[in-house]
């Protein structure tokens, strides 16, 4: 890892492209000033809800603290139309910012669910501030530059497996807004990237029934329904030796039977398949049933597959990509700039996965990465996300300081889409013709 700078407070940031007109380049390089004026001023909010929010860790769809939170400070600004326990569900919300002019519609997403007993160690505390801010700062250019368009920030729940976003999308939150572009960032200990791919993944339950038997006296009257499963995970075993990089297969035997004297009737276990595109997972995931089958026939016993949450890859917009790419690049120290170009997406890709995915393949999408400190105090480098390290950076100020400079990239990439006519027919136009988007 490269040695990162800290975050100064008064960056100007300044016009990533050529406008069409003068008086879009005038707006354009007026926006930079308001939105990281705009940003400076209410930064010592957004550090607040975000301490509020990491020390009252809910996990998925329990995030009523955050939720009120959130949404009361959302509330308190003139010009937002806030609708709380959005689209059925307790803990989602939509925040509408109506400029009440024809014009494009940018929008954001905050999360803020943590993860069960280490609380926020994959920093949805900072995601939901800097979303905000940059909703915010956007919603402030409009209005001042007299903008047409409308930006919206979802809460989006229960990212950590739950979905949130996918129920969103599902219930009709996106199109009943006319979303054009979704756009937001997440904080690790990976170089800071605009062009983040993550994991497709699929998650599965299996059980096995057979039938019991005093396993020394008559074995042979049973069924063994925990060799089924140690000969699936087996095979399972074998079959990685046969998969591409990026393939991973995750196992855990969840019951493995009652005594070790009795055939076991039942066992079962809880199986995640990830793979770089969601093409390649549908493939694997079919090898991994046979595996489950092959159990099955060796020992005469059932099988039950439970099909559990699944989230497609994230398909980064690359037109989004170079405009948020610019604008953070005129903040960034020397060594945490984003590269240019094909740089940029070799070394941006991830295997974690997120419900961030299955919107970038509704819309076209943004899910930017962002660096934080997660060091001792001699600089060794400590836990990533999903660590109690990772959960204590990110409660730091120079990570709430990150999470800033990320919010006002933000909201220069929404402003340049809102003003920028031909950056929004790049961007769809990429969109359309991505034959890595499942249409």
């Amino acid at each position: 890892m490269a040695s990162h700078g800290t975050i100064d407070d008064d960056y100007i940031i300044i016009a990533a492209h050529a406008p069409s007109s003068a008086s879009a380049e005038a707006t354009v390089l007026d926006s930079q000033s308001l939105i990281s004026d705009h940003i400076n001023r209410i930064s010592k909010h957004m550090r607040r809800i975000s301490l509020d929010i990491h020390d009252h860790p809910e996990t998925s769809y329990k995030e009523v603290h955050a939720h009120a939170a959130l949404t009361t400070y959302l509330s308190s600004v003139p010009g937002w139309d806030v609708e709380c326990s959005a689209y059925g569900i307790d803990t989602a919300f939509v925040a509408v910012f109506d400029s009440n002019k024809a014009g494009p519609v940018v929008s954001f997403n905050a999360e803020y669910d943590a993860l069960q007993g280490i609380g926020h160690a994959c920093g949805h505390n900072l995601i939901a501030v800097a979303s905000l801010a940059a909703a915010l700062a956007t919603a402030h250019v409009v209005e001042r530059a007299g903008l047409g368009g409308k930006v919206v920030l979802f809460g989006t729940p229960a990212e950590e497996g739950g979905g949130g976003k996918i129920k969103l999308l599902n219930a009709g939150a996106y199109s009943d807004h006319a979303v054009d572009v979704s756009i937001m960032a997440h904080p690790g200990t990976s170089d800071d990237a605009a062009l983040v791919r993550t994991a497709a993944y699929t998650s599965m339950k299996i059980e096995y029934h057979g039938k019991e038997a005093h396993a020394a006296a008559r074995p042979w009257d049973g069924i063994n329904a925990l060799d089924a499963l140690i000969t699936a995970y087996n095979a399972i075993a074998v079959l990685r030796q046969q998969t591409q990089p990026g393939d991973i297969i995750q196992m855990q035997i969840t019951n493995g039977g009652l005594r070790p004297n009795i055939i076991h009737a039942y066992a079962s276990g809880q199986f995640v398949v990830r793979s770089s595109s969601q093409a390649r997972l549908d493939a694997l995931v079919v090898r991994v049933k046979a595996c489950f089958e092959a159990g099955a026939t060796a020992t005469g016993a059932t099988l039950k597959v439970t099909q559990g949450s699944s989230y497609k890859d994230h398909v980064p917009n690359a037109a989004l990509g170079k405009t948020y790419r610019h604008f953070w690049n005129q903040m960034a120290h020397v060594h945490n700039r984003i590269p240019e170009g094909q740089i940029d997406i070799l070394i941006a890709p991830t295997q974690a996965s997120t419900d961030q995915g299955d919107i970038s393949h509704a819309m076209p999408s943004l899910h930017a990465g962002f660096w934080i400190r997660s060091e001792d105090g001699d600089g060794k480098q400590l836990g990533g996300p999903h660590t109690p390290d990772f959960e204590r950076a990110a409660a730091t100020e120079e990570a709430h300081g990150s999470a800033m400079q990320v919010a006002m990239a933000l909201a220069a990439t929404a402003v340049e889409v809102l003003v920028n006519e031909k950056l929004l027919e790049e961007v769809k136009r990429e969109f359309r013709d991505s034959p890595m988007v499942c249409k």
